[in-house]
C-alpha cells in the first residue's frame, strides 16, 4: 500500500491560487448572498481548503443597491453600533443603511459571518461591494459567478 497517496495537504500563503470573482446582486436576498460570498472569501469552495490560511478568493459585489430582503425586515430589524463613549449607543435600520451606502448593507451581512480574529479582517479586506454596475478591477480580469 501507498502510504503517500494518503498525506493531507495543507494550503499555506505560498502555495495558495487566489482569484477575482465578479457576484451581481440584483434581486438576491440578502442573507443567501452573504453565505455564499463568505464561502468564497474563506475559500471553502476549494479542496485545498485550510482554515488557518487565507485561501480565498477576491469577491465583487455589484448592483448592492439592488439587494433585498423578505419579510418586512427592511424597517423592523435594527443595527447597533456603539462609539465607546456613555450614551454612545447608535441604533439604524438596514433602509437607513441602504439609504446612506448600499455597499455598507452588504459589507455589514458578510463581515458578521466571516471569523472574529485576525484572520477574519485579512479575508475582509478581499471583499469589494459596489452600489452600480461598475467596478474599476477590469484589469484582474475576474469570472462571473452565479448565485444559487
Amino acid at each position: 500500500m501507498n502510504t503517500l497517496s494518503y498525506k493531507t495537504l495543507s494550503a499555506n500563503k505560498a502555495t495558495v491560487v487566489k482569484e477575482w470573482v465578479v457576484i451581481d446582486a440584483t434581486n438576491a436576498v440578502l442573507g443567501r448572498l452573504s453565505t455564499q460570498v463568505a464561502n468564497i472569501l474563506r475559500g471553502k469552495h476549494k479542496p485545498s481548503f485550510t482554515p488557518h490560511v487565507d485561501c480565498g478568493d477576491h469577491v465583487i459585489v455589484i448592483n448592492a443597491e439592488k439587494v433585498r430582503l423578505t419579510g418586512n425586515k427592511m424597517n423592523d430589524r435594527i443595527h447597533f453600533s456603539y462609539t465607546g463613549y456613555p450614551g454612545g449607543q447608535k441604533e439604524t435600520t438596514p433602509a437607513a443603511m441602504k439609504a446612506k451606502n448600499p455597499a455598507l448593507l452588504v459589507e455589514h451581512a458578510v463581515r458578521g459571518m466571516l471569523p472574529k480574529n485576525r484572520l477574519g479582517n485579512e479575508l475582509f479586506r478581499n471583499l469589494h461591494v459596489y452600489a452600480g454596475s461598475k467596478h474599476p478591477h477590469e484589469a484582474q480580469k475576474p469570472k462571473t459567478v452565479e448565485i444559487k
